[in-house]
């Protein structure tokens, strides 16, 4: 496979990309991976490694530029990432600062830079483009998904946060206008995925022209998605992307010639 990290020019600056894709057999299709609140990481560039083996065009992007280099992680004893709610009181406030600066606007905007990036690059084949987010990155899944439909054919939360709230731009209130399909991984016990907001979701689903199809994990924990987190469950995860996988075979055919 190559590597390399680009700087993806925006209206704000310049934004860091991870950028991986196999080294033949190419143009190959695109997939943006949106990073959940701890930032662009190496956890991260392996899952967009992983991808690419298998036939992808992957990028991470890098969503904390505007604040310079932003490094979250916490580890324990055995070398996996501590879960938020693990954090002692003082910890988890000062990882949570640069959330609190970031717009999911601004992201959006982001996006279409990466588009405009993604135009250009030799080894990405036209076309319908895939999109994967943890966290947070759940959440601007759905934003993408919404605002460029006619990129994002196939798209995946996994363990979103604020999929549904109070007032009018809530995420799934813009559900009417996906295009291709959608999927969401949720775990049984997530303290920002209500079974409220789960059927909510289903409902406003409806409303698309795509396919809609979601799981709920039993037992796993918010965060199980994520291969190096203290709470990360193996099972429920392969199982995401058994799915993801199928979709994007259907949507993005990253074999085909």
């Amino acid at each position: 496979m190559k590597e390399r990290f680009s700087e993806v020019p925006t209206s704000a600056g310049r934004m860091k990309t991870f950028v991986t894709h196999p080294e033949q057999d190419g143009p190959f299709p695109a997939v943006v991976i949106y990073m959940d609140f701890w930032g662009a990481r190496e956890e991260l560039y392996d899952i967009a490694r992983w991808l690419a083996a298998v036939g992808f065009f992957c990028v991470v992007p890098d969503l904390y530029y505007r604040q310079g280099i932003v490094v979250n992680e916490i580890h324990n004893a055995q070398g996996k990432m501590v879960s938020l709610n693990r954090l002692d009181e003082a910890t988890h406030t000062k990882v949570l600062e640069p959330l609190k600066k970031l717009t999911d606007a601004e992201v959006m905007d982001d996006t279409v830079s990466l588009l405009h990036f993604l135009d250009k690059e030799s080894t990405v084949r036209p076309g319908p483009k895939g999109c994967v987010g943890f966290c947070l990155g759940g959440r601007l899944v759905m934003r993408a998904a919404s605002r460029f439909p006619d990129h994002f054919k196939a798209s995946a939360s996994l363990h979103g946060s604020s999929l549904v709230v109070d007032g009018k731009d809530s995420p799934h209130r813009m559900a009417h206008s996906f295009q291709g399909e959608f999927y969401c991984g949720f775990a049984e016990h997530d303290p920002y995925t209500s079974p409220l907001t789960v059927d909510t979701l289903a409902t406003a689903m409806k409303a698309s022209s795509g396919k809609y199809r979601y799981e709920i994990h039993k037992g796993a924990e918010h965060g199980y998605a994520l291969p190096n987190r203290d709470i990360h469950d193996r099972k429920a995860s392969l199982r995401d992307w058994e799915i993801i996988l199928a979709m994007y075979q259907r949507q993005l055919a990253p074999y085909r010639t």
